[in-house]
């Protein structure tokens, strides 16, 4: 069972290549979706796939050197159709 998730990260999250590594491992897992910086200093994403993925890939952000994650938003939305996983700018 798929689903998609929208997160907003908060923290240490900028300039600490957060969205080369989200998109690194989201693309090794086989997500699908997006993540792009925000002016307010956060970083959203839509990311799409079986749960348990969505979880190691959350796990693997968490777990990166420079990056801290001090809050994350998350809603359910319904399933996009779509074949891989990019930066947006």
């Amino acid at each position: 069972m798929k689903i998609r998730k929208y997160i907003q990260f908060y923290g240490k999250v900028q300039g600490v290549g957060f969205r080369y590594h989200a998109t690194y491992r989201a693309k090794f897992l086989g997500l699908t979706g997006w993540v792009r910086n925000c002016l307010d200093g956060s970083v959203e994403m839509e990311v799409q796939g079986k749960p348990e993925l969505i979880d190691d890939l959350l796990l693997y952000l968490h777990r990166q050197r420079f990056v801290r994650i001090t809050r994350m938003d998350e809603q359910t939305m319904a399933l996009v159709e779509e074949r891989d996983f990019t930066e947006r700018w």
